[in-house]
């Protein structure tokens, strides 16, 4: 029993349990080639962070660590995120006043109150949240933070720095910049032939990482050639491991840090529950969000509690893992254990690094965000995403990460709301030879049948659209012949009815009566009849008002059977 909880709580512990020898080369592989991309990318995305370049490392090595023993999944990878990168720097940087310590106290307190968030969605199995980041939203903020994290690259690209350590740079001083000829050929130069090396690499699928490539070419060149007293240069890295780093910090900082941590426990979960569910159904697996959800955060809580920031799956690091062999958890290990080595042994290395080439990686990786397929699709599909997806990306580029985010939030639950407010209805009717009921708008050919009223409202009825769905049948009824004895609802739509629904219905109902006209429910469901019955209406809507389907409602209306159906298939069409 206690075995059976340690593993269920451990996955790391289960797959340690049952590691087979034949994946050991392939991991440590696997883990050895992921290292080469954990290194430069956890500090270019430090950087886009604002925040000094070993917090990108220590933001690696822990939460990997952690997933290896927390997490579900055995293949994905943790660490520093592209659309994180630009949210926390958003966050931190104007209450860090210019004080790296203090950008780094507060980024590990926003991990750990990010990380918190997750572990209790996961407790009481909030994933379903992440739906409010629908695919226009995300294809809409993506391509904002692209944009943001490219032009918050180009300095460092040209050479040249700016005041402001915010992403959100003005752009207005980065063209000063230009015109001011401050750009460093040198720098240029890097940066330009880094992009070329991990552009070409990428585009001819080689075995070795372009970025990989990129960044020990510009390290080789620069300490060859001695150009990092004249080169923009990352620089040392200082000794030791990580540890924790929160002095300076108040409750006002966690006051302040609980909307921001909340969108990105939203966004970080977001991203790392589509990964990870596509890479499970790669290998034949099954992930649990809920579990998911906490190894995230206890992910974050770790890498937080050491001088890190708020991470997620990487989208760009994991499928190199799984490509290069990975099979289990130990392949993040491996590459924890690795960038340590690093950190102990060689942390002056970074010295000859040039930040031309980080930027370079970035910047690809940024563009890796842009979908303008995507939104062109959707422009193509429905306009009311297209527009949604839009103003996310105008709302991130505008107020900001956050608060654009939150208005593409709140306008998606407003379409939502227009969609169940406003939903489609549907005059039914008979179409000679045909199976079924059909939609009148949608087959002039059909008819309606003498003295019956047969309608569909396609959503649930509360108190949005009750007064809707009351008005349609009135003026349906009105608009047909004068002989109409029975008003028929198709109701198989409607999932569920609310109090001022039940209102509204109760008035159709005296109104229908008034006029000599039964209304009958036709293929209601169970949970929806409940209702109801709980309401006190059984009297008021006995056995008699509700049919098993249409065509039994309609026949008991008329008082005979459908006759035109012989040798005939069903349509379908509604």
């Amino acid at each position: 029993m206690t075995e059976t909880w340690l593993r269920k709580v451990l996955p790391g512990v289960d797959t340690a349990l049952l590691y087979r020898r034949a994946w050991l080369l392939p991991d440590l592989r696997a883990g050895l080639v992921l290292t080469a991309l954990l290194i430069p990318v956890g500090i270019g995305y430090a950087e886009v962070a604002g925040l000094p370049p070993e917090t990108g490392l220590y933001a690696t090595i822990i939460p990997l660590l952690a997933y290896a023993l927390f997490g579900p999944s055995r293949v994905l990878v943790l660490g520093p995120d592209s659309a994180l990168a630009p949210i926390i720097a958003a966050v931190i940087l104007p209450l860090a006043l210019g004080d790296d310590v203090r950008a780094v106290a507060l980024a590990g307190l926003l991990a750990i109150m990010v990380g918190l968030i997750l572990m209790l969605g996961g407790v009481l199995r909030l994933g379903f949240v992440t739906d409010l980041l629908s695919k226009p939203i995300r294809v809409g903020y993506l391509n904002a933070l692209a944009l943001l994290v490219i032009v918050s690259q180009l300095p460092a690209f040209l050479g040249f720095s700016v005041a402001s350590k915010s992403p959100f740079r003005d752009v207005t001083a980065i063209v000063s910049g230009i015109a001011d000829g401050r750009v460093n050929p040198t720098a240029l130069y890097f940066g330009l032939g880094s992009l070329a090396v991990i552009l070409v690499l990428s585009w001819r699928k080689t075995r070795i990482p372009g970025i990989l490539a990129a960044v020990v070419l510009a390290t080789a060149l620069t300490a060859i050639l001695g150009l990092q007293e004249t080169l923009p240069v990352v620089g040392a890295l200082p000794g030791g491991l990580p540890a924790p780093a929160f002095g300076g910090l108040a409750w006002a900082d966690v006051a302040a840090l609980v909307v921001p941590a909340l969108g990105i426990a939203l966004i970080a979960f977001a991203d790392t529950a589509v990964l990870s569910r596509t890479f499970a159904a790669r290998r034949g697996e099954n992930v649990n969000g809920s579990r998911e959800m906490a190894a995230i955060g206890t992910s974050n809580i770790a890498g937080g509690l050491l001088g890190g920031f708020p991470i997620s799956a990487s989208s760009s690091r994991t499928p190199v893992a799984e490509k290069a062999g990975s099979r289990s958890q130990l392949t993040g290990v491996v590459g924890a254990g690795l960038m340590v080595v690093f950190m102990l042994l060689t942390p002056g290395l970074t010295g000859y690094l040039p930040s031309a080439a980080i930027a370079a990686v970035v910047m690809v990786a940024a563009a890796g965000l842009i979908d303008v397929k995507g939104f062109f699709a959707l422009v193509r599909m429905n306009k009311v995403d297209a527009f949604l997806s839009l103003a996310a990306f105008l709302g991130v580029l505008v107020f900001g990460v956050i608060e654009g985010i939150g208005v593409a939030i709140v306008l998606s639950l407003g379409a939502f709301v227009s969609h169940a407010w406003r939903p489609y209805r549907a005059e039914l009717g008979r179409i000679r030879g045909i199976r079924g009921y059909h939609d009148l708008a949608r087959h002039p050919e059909g008819e309606r049948l003498p003295g019956i009223v047969i309608v569909r409202f396609d959503a649930p009825l509360f108190f949005a659209n009750g007064g809707i769905f009351d008005d349609y049948v009135r003026a349906t009824v009105t608009a047909a012949d004068s002989d109409v004895h029975t008003v028929i609802l198709a109701a198989e739509p409607i999932t569920d009815i609310d109090t001022t629904a039940v209102e509204e219905l109760l008035e159709l109902d005296d109104f229908l009566a008034s006029r000599g006209i039964t209304l009958i429910f036709a293929e209601m469901k169970g949970p929806v009849k409940d209702h109801l019955r709980d309401y006190g209406l059984t009297r008021r809507f006995p056995p008699e008002r509700f049919a098993r389907t249409v065509g039994e409602a309609v026949d008991e209306a008329t008082g005979t059977l459908r006759g035109d159906l012989e040798g005939t298939e069903w349509d379908g069409d509604g």
